[in-house]
């Protein structure tokens, strides 16, 4: 299973725009901007999708993690930047179906263009950025220090510390690790020039 780091996007950048489709089956498919996702103390932004078992091993507390946040006043925004083509398993009729059977009460976003996904440098699934009530970028990086095959519980903690800093209006530790994931799955000849 390769493994690939977050890129580590500097702290304090601003939370660049988004203005994406959210499919739904019972309403069709309607548009979620950055805006419209973030909450009165921040943002929590995950790049994510169906087949990795990186997030398949923790969507669970991605569930549980989504409604948490909420309840704190930080927005939450899922995004999918996978090529649907070369990976079938990600796209949006199941990323529908995936939301509804996970639990998530967040949007699921697709970035067909994964334009987005280079506007946040985001490298791996799954990758996070929480950003402050100005929408600065006050942390990025892991969930926890729990893989695919190994002991290490799953509890969100070093995601979860960093959410309940910034909704009591503190700055979260610098001390941030890179999250680890498969790699977003490039479209042929569009991947960035900081991936690899």
């Amino acid at each position: 299973m390769a493994q690939t780091p977050s890129t580590m996007l500097e702290l304090g950048t601003k939370a660049p725009n988004f203005d994406l489709p959210n499919h739904n089956e019972n309403t069709g498919e309607d548009r979620v901007t950055l805006l419209d996702a973030a909450g009165p103390r921040g943002l929590l932004v995950m790049f994510i999708c169906n087949h990795c078992p990186f997030v398949v091993h923790v969507v669970d507390e991605l569930a549980r993690l989504g409604h948490d946040a909420k309840s704190h006043g930080i927005g939450v925004v899922a995004i999918m930047s996978n090529d649907t083509i070369t990976h079938p398993d990600d796209a949006p009729v199941r990323m529908t179906a995936e939301a509804e059977s996970r639990g998530y009460t967040f949007p699921y976003l697709f970035d067909e263009t994964q334009e987005v996904a280079k506007a946040y440098k985001a490298a791996c699934t799954p990758d996070f950025f929480v950003f402050d009530n100005n929408l600065n970028l006050a942390y990025r990086g892991q969930l926890d220090d729990a893989r695919p095959g190994s002991d290490e519980p799953i509890t969100g903690h070093d995601l979860r510390n960093a959410i309940h800093a910034i909704a009591e209006g503190r700055e979260p530790t610098t001390d941030q690790k890179p999250s680890i994931g498969c790699n977003i799955k490039w479209k042929a000849g569009n991947a960035p020039e900081y991936f690899g």
